[in-house]
């Protein structure tokens, strides 16, 4: 799964729970892999980062609350600093173009092009069997060169539906750290320390 640890539209306090709170992942999620980060203006903030990890971190997910005088502005009266944990799903990758995951037909072509043509099962019709993509190749005189062209047409067909999903995923991510949600925190830390509290 992929989780979106993110500072909201919270002060520098909160960029820096972020951090704070993504090296206490790092210990309890030995598996994770940081995949995006937004770094800020100071060591050890960030606005958002997403990891994913093959484990369930489902009880994660919430609000993360951070008790702590502000290490940015001493005099400031506020101590309770908001984050948001949040999980996307991660898309199988569909980027597989053996011959195992495609499935090839031939046929007639017909029309113009000579007796090869039209005696010979040239026609080539390709199908992604993950994605139930397929497309149709006729164009070249034999079979073998028309499985290459339906195989290329088939990849740039795929890398533009990945991009698109990776951009969509991307904007649903923005628009979920734009709605952190203050109050009934599934854990809480205190101190510089980011010490767990009620264990």
């Amino acid at each position: 799964m992929i989780l979106q640890i993110s500072s909201g539209n919270g002060p520098a306090e909160c960029e820096l729970a972020v951090g704070k709170f993504l090296e206490v992942l790092k210990s309890e999620i030995p598996d994770m892999k940081i995949i995006n980060e937004t770094k800020t203006k100071y060591a050890g903030c960030y606005r958002s980062v997403a990891v994913s990890t093959n484990q369930d971190a489902s009880h994660l997910l919430g609000t993360i609350k951070w008790i702590v005088q502000s290490p940015f502005r001493p005099k400031h009266k506020r101590k309770n600093w908001f984050i948001s944990v949040d999980s996307f799903d991660e898309k199988p990758s569909t980027t597989d173009f053996s011959e195992d995951v495609i499935q090839f037909q031939t046929f007639h072509c017909g029309g113009k092009g000579g007796q090869n043509v039209n005696k010979v099962e040239t026609g080539v019709r390709a199908t992604h069997i993950p994605t139930g993509l397929s497309v149709t190749v006729t164009e070249a005189r034999t079979q073998h060169i028309n499985k290459k062209i339906a195989i290329n047409r088939l990849s740039e067909i795929i890398a533009k539906q990945n991009f698109e999903d990776e951009n969509l995923m991307k904007q649903t991510m923005w628009m979920q750290h734009e709605l952190l949600e203050r109050g009934n925190p599934v854990r809480t830390y205190s101190g510089m320390e980011f010490i767990r509290k009620g264990i």
